[in-house]
């Protein structure tokens, strides 16, 4: 196999990606800072998990080079 230009890319654009995700998610915390303890948590942890969802047809491009189709689901 030969390496491919897609990987270093690739994680260069995850990286910017998870970069903007948190300056967007700290910027909420002024308002969010506002809010009973138990919404703020649960704010964070479902910000802190949703951000992976969209890095997987990514991962599939960097894998496979193409962008995973929609008929297969």
């Amino acid at each position: 196999m030969t390496p491919t230009w897609r990987k270093p890319v690739g994680i260069l654009l995850m990286l910017l990606y998870i970069l903007i995700w948190v300056v967007i998610i700290a910027s909420l915390s002024p308002w969010i800072e506002g809010l009973h303890i138990v919404v703020q948590t649960l704010f964070y942890v479902f910000c802190g998990i949703i951000w992976i969802f969209p890095l997987k047809p990514a991962l599939f491009w960097m894998e496979h080079g193409k962008w995973p189709s929609k008929q297969g689901k």
